[in-house]
């Protein structure tokens, strides 16, 4: 039996879970809107749905639902669903491994619009747009930010600051191995509160299971579990010890300080340190937010992330909007992608080809 639904239809499609606080914030403008969304969740990514949120199980599911739009924040998407593929992205570009190509402005073919955030993204995703053709590249701020608003300028000292700590999943960079006996000593001599948040990709076991342990040992530290940071984590705490990770710019974003541990693009927005008995200091100074840093601060945020008010999923649904009606079925097809298509469909066990042999054809 086919569903019914009222008003467009969009999908979001979930195949990590750092996903579901970029999401959100779009899907409150879709209800505004008085529009309808559902969620696709790959079996590997743990479903962290909410009571009014609706999940589609099935390939069959989302076929009924027929989107005409289906968002991610990850690398790929399925490129058999209904609808045009808009890429919301996971974070911000900070190329964290100092790589000669960022990751981030990779083409995979994929996607038909990408949704940038601030000069950083739109000026390279613009050529990569011209150099390509196949897709179209739209300036809306990045969804999540939206939930950041209302906390951004709020500057309270506080008499017991709480500390953040994030470190990033990547091997070889991530700091949580190396702090652990600083973070520990400060826990216990310095009136501050701790909040020991890991990416939901960090998976060494033993590292986290120190953390946990250390946090049930001292009443002035919290272990986050899951991983995911909103915007109601971050307005908990006054300065994030982070390593390299794009959730340096999202605190930014909350216009507070960072002190990082051998940052890999390091430069003076940041209070960076190269040794673990430089921590307690850097930590003290971010706690006083200097004017300079601070204005550092506000200039280099500026540059990833250009807007501030809110608006950016009434933006992202307006590209969308402006695509449909101006470039779709009208620009470069994108390309075929054999092998990844063919590997993509056997993962899912998805063997309808006719629409795919069909565009193969037509070549």
């Amino acid at each position: 039996m086919k569903l019914l639904y009222m008003g467009k239809h969009y999908l979001f499609f979930v195949s990590v879970a750092y996903s579901y606080p970029i999401l959100r914030p779009l899907q409150d403008e879709i209800r505004r809107r008085g529009d309808q969304v559902a969620w696709f969740i790959e079996p590997s990514c743990p479903i962290l749905l909410r009571k009014e949120e609706e999940q589609l199980h099935t390939i069959h599911e989302v076929e009924e639902y027929d989107p005409i739009a289906v968002f991610t924040p990850g690398n790929y998407i399925y490129d058999f669903f209904p609808g045009i593929k808009v890429e919301l992205f996971h974070g911000y570009p900070i190329n964290k491994r100092g790589d000669k190509k960022d990751d981030h402005f990779s083409i995979r073919g994929w996607f038909d619009v990408y949704c940038t955030q601030g000069s950083t993204s739109t000026i390279p995703f613009k050529e990569l747009e011209y150099k390509y053709g196949c897709f179209k590249v739209y300036e809306t701020g990045w969804c999540k930010v939206d939930g950041f608003t209302k906390g951004r300028n709020r500057n309270v000292r506080r008499e017991h600051p709480t500390i953040l700590y994030s470190s990033t999943f990547t091997k070889g960079i991530s700091s949580a191995p190396y702090l652990f006996e600083t973070i520990a000593r400060l826990s216990n001599e310095k009136s501050w509160n701790w909040i020991i948040s890991f990416h939901p990709m960090f998976d060494d076991a033993e590292v986290i299971e120190n953390y946990r342990r250390l946090s049930e040992a001292c009443p002035n530290v919290t272990f986050h579990e899951g991983g995911l940071i909103d915007a109601d984590l971050l307005n908990q705490a006054d300065v994030l010890l982070c390593d390299t990770s794009s959730v340096i710019v999202e605190f930014m974003l909350m216009n507070k300080p960072v002190v990082t541990y051998r940052n890999m693009t390091p430069g003076n927005h940041l209070l960076n340190v190269l040794e673990t008995n430089g921590i307690e200091d850097a930590i003290e100074q971010a706690i006083l937010r200097p004017e300079k840093l601070m204005a550092n601060i506000r200039a280099y945020v500026y540059t990833h992330e250009r807007y501030f008010d809110g608006k950016s999923s009434s933006r992202v649904l307006d590209a969308v909007n402006d695509y449909l009606a101006r470039f779709s079925g009208r620009i470069k097809p994108k390309p075929l992608n054999l092998m990844r298509k063919i590997k993509l469909r056997l993962k899912v066990r998805y063997y309808d080809w006719q629409p795919w042999a069909s565009a193969f054809l037509s070549l």
